[in-house]
């Protein structure tokens, strides 16, 4: 079997710094063999990485100012492994995530890969794999089953990597010069896929290399996702299409593009998520980022000069297999309390707590380093399944072991043999 590459995962925050401690507790479990975490964070976030007990084996690096293109170009600068893989402080990673993604550069002819994003449910899929148009537009990418695919962009045409969940060659990121720093938010990502596009690079997408993404709170969206500021949507958008779109096609689509935001603030106001007279308010501020990326000049990136630092391997061997204890809602103040112990403990861990209901299913990382799957026992995981499916607590959970064993494989030893693939024992 082919080695995987050697990987520098880069992790970029600003005002989050909850968050980011979170992301990084997901970090620490994965069960990739050689991997390094750089964190591109301000103060709060670099004060708050420090507490952290494994603190010692991370690189930093300080970015006060906002501005996400600008914060993952710091971060790679300290980058050394041969592959560059990104995930958002609001997103946690599943323990095979890095294994999975870095499996596609195995292939020599492969530039880039994107993995599969799951939204706030922990269930559902947010993003899976999409191509993308010079006007922002995407479309849908047909990738059968779990096996990664191989796609080539074209001028015109990107192949879409989700910025919370993509990796590229150190090199070939370097001669396109990193992220273009005239975004700070929105479609900076794009932007690299278009460039890799037209010169024809090929991008893998890789259904099993999974990250949960939760669309934190910020500046620019309240807890709820309703938006606070549309500056930066629509300075990025011009900037976007200046570079890429024919001249002919920017005015129809900047028309879209407010068509689409004004439709989407007022769904939130309809929701009772924004008041009517936001409307007008937060208009204003999408129109003041169009004229913002008006004068805004694209950047004209250099190649980047070699990483700053030599590679600091995250961990000294094999990860530790996950353990999973299940019981009823009950327990579950015990179960928290032993799944926080066994995480200090260095054993990454999943709780299954299953009510004798309906309920819909949710999983959750929670902030202490542990996953917990919450719902009822008749009820649906996935949300295409039926409403009620008969079946005992123990099958339930056997079921769902059976559903995440692909990205979360349940105690393995160090050789990856299975001792008991559905283990259900309860805490």
């Amino acid at each position: 079997m082919t080695a995987l590459p050697r990987v520098s995962v880069v992790v970029v925050s600003h005002q989050r710094p909850v968050l980011l401690s979170r992301c990084l507790l997901s970090l620490s479990q994965l069960d990739h063999p050689d991997y390094e975490i750089v964190v591109a964070a301000d103060s709060a976030g670099l004060e708050a990485v420090a507490r952290l007990p494994f603190a010692g084996r991370l690189k930093t690096v300080r970015v006060d100012a906002p501005g996400i293109s600008a914060a993952r170009n710091a971060g790679l600068a300290q980058a050394a492994a041969e592959v560059v893989a990104f995930i958002d402080d609001d997103a946690v990673a599943e323990p095979t995530w890095l294994r999975h993604l870095s499996a596609a550069f195995t292939d020599p002819g492969v530039d880039a890969a994107g993995g599969y994003v799951r939204g706030r449910n922990g269930i559902s899929f947010q993003w899976t794999g999409r191509s993308v148009d010079v006007t922002g537009r995407h479309a849908p990418l047909t990738v059968a089953g779990d096996d990664p695919v191989v796609f080539a962009g074209r001028p015109g045409r990107a192949i879409k990597t989700e910025g919370t969940n993509m990796a590229i060659r150190r090199a070939r990121l370097a001669a396109l010069g990193g992220f273009d720093p005239a975004y700070r938010f929105f479609l900076d990502e794009t932007d690299l896929n278009m460039r890799l596009a037209h010169i024809g690079a090929r991008t893998a997408i890789v259904p099993l290399a999974q990250v949960h993404h939760g669309f934190a709170a910020s500046s620019r969206r309240s807890p709820a996702r309703a938006p606070r500021d549309l500056a930066d949507i629509g300075a990025s958008s011009v900037v976007f299409l200046r570079k890429f779109a024919p001249s002919d096609e920017v005015a129809p689509a900047m028309n879209a593009l407010r068509r689409a935001q004004r439709a989407r603030v007022l769904r939130h106001m309809v929701a009772g998520r924004l008041e009517p007279r936001d409307v007008g308010r937060l208009m204003m501020t999408l129109e003041a980022g169009i004229e913002a990326g008006m004068a805004r000049d694209p950047a004209h990136p250099r190649p980047l000069p070699p990483p700053a630092a030599p590679f600091l391997r995250f961990r000294a061997g094999p990860a530790k297999a996950h353990d999973l204890l299940v019981g009823r809602p009950w327990q579950m103040r015990g179960l928290r309390a032993r799944a926080a112990s066994m995480v200090r403990d260095g054993q990454p861990v999943t709780l299954f707590v299953f009510s004798p209901t309906a309920l819909y299913h949710r999983m959750v990382f929670a902030d202490a380093g542990y996953w917990v799957q919450t719902g009822g026992i008749f009820g649906r995981a996935e949300r295409d399944a039926p409403l009620w499916q008969w079946q005992g607590f123990s099958s339930r959970c056997r079921r769902e072991a059976a559903r995440l064993e692909p990205v979360r494989p349940f105690l393995s030893d160090p050789a990856g043999k299975v001792r008991d693939p559905h283990p259900c024992r309860e805490g």
